[in-house]
């Protein structure tokens, strides 16, 4: 099984409700005695133009946003394929979104 790394975008089954989609991994590799899940951050083509939106212009996404509103954990099983890696700065952004939704 491949190990997400942090700053790749995944397709990530979310659930019936919120079905597979692009998601952006947050968290760092687990190691061998932790769980297996994986923090993200969903894409989403619906966007609002909220302050927790981080916009992607990446070939292989379709126009969007990073929505840290959405940000969730999930058995690391339900990514299903690495689809490409957020350049650095788009990253950063979605940092920022992340940290201002956490107050940290």
């Amino acid at each position: 099984m491949a190990i997400p790394q942090r700053g790749e975008v995944w397709l990530v089954d979310m659930g019936l409700a919120a079905k597979i989609r692009p998601a952006l991994v947050l968290s760092i590799p687990i190691v061998d005695d932790e769980r297996s899940i994986t923090t993200v951050v969903p894409h989403t083509t619906s966007v609002r133009g909220t302050r927790f939106e981080s916009p992607s212009d990446v070939s292989w996404l379709k126009p969007g946003a990073f929505d840290a509103q959405g940000i969730g954990t999930y058995p690391t099983v339900k990514l299903l394929k690495k689809i490409g890696e957020l350049p650095r700065d788009q990253l950063r952004n979605v940092e920022d979104a992340v940290r201002m939704l956490l107050e940290l």
